[in-house]
């Protein structure tokens, strides 16, 4: 859908948003960016660039925009068959999979905190080797937090679709961070 609109609007609109939002942006980097498509929507505006090579880059963006629906099509298909499969299992373990994963993690955690807060209480001279030792850890917390961290992702938007309320679009998104500056 947000491709399509995109599509829709054209190049221009969508050179003048993403020029307006790098221009909010403090880097050098941003700003030479924004620089540059001011420059293009201005060549724009005063009739400079050919409108049949404007109308082919739109149709280029509509041929990139269907792609991505397409892609985002199946990617939501794929998604909602998996979930439709885990829903409809009368296996308890598959369908309460998320929340174990998301209790276990926690009770993990928890017991790892509490160990070093012991180690720290009870034996300070031995705290600084075990909290060091806990940065050997950090890329299995890291793999096991991202886990949870789309589970929790996906569960809110499911949440929300399922109470009707449909997720923020990206031109609504790149629209509100615009504004907010």
């Amino acid at each position: 859908m947000i491709p399509a609109i995109l599509a829709q609007v054209g190049l221009p609109a969508l050179i003048r948003l993403v020029g307006g939002a790098l221009s909010r942006i403090d880097n050098p980097v941003a700003k030479t960016a924004s620089g540059a498509l001011s420059d293009v929507v201005q060549a724009i505006d005063a009739a400079k660039l050919d409108p049949a090579q404007i109308a082919e880059a739109n149709r280029h963006l509509e041929t990139l925009a269907k792609l991505d629906s397409d892609d985002y099509r199946e990617t939501i298909r794929e998604v909602n068959a998996t979930i439709r499969t885990e829903s409809a299992s009368e296996d308890p373990y598959v369908r309460r999979m998320r929340p174990t994963f998301g209790y276990v993690m926690a009770a993990t955690w928890a017991a790892q905190m509490s160990a070093v807060a012991w180690i720290v209480v009870a034996a300070p001279r031995e705290a600084a080797p075990v909290i060091e030792a806990l940065g050997a850890l950090s890329l299995m917390w890291s793999v096991g937090l991202s886990v949870l961290g789309v589970y929790v992702y996906k569960r809110s938007a499911d949440k929300a679709l399922g109470a009707g309320h449909a997720p923020e679009s990206l031109i609504e998104k790149l629209q509100s961070v615009v504004n907010r500056r």
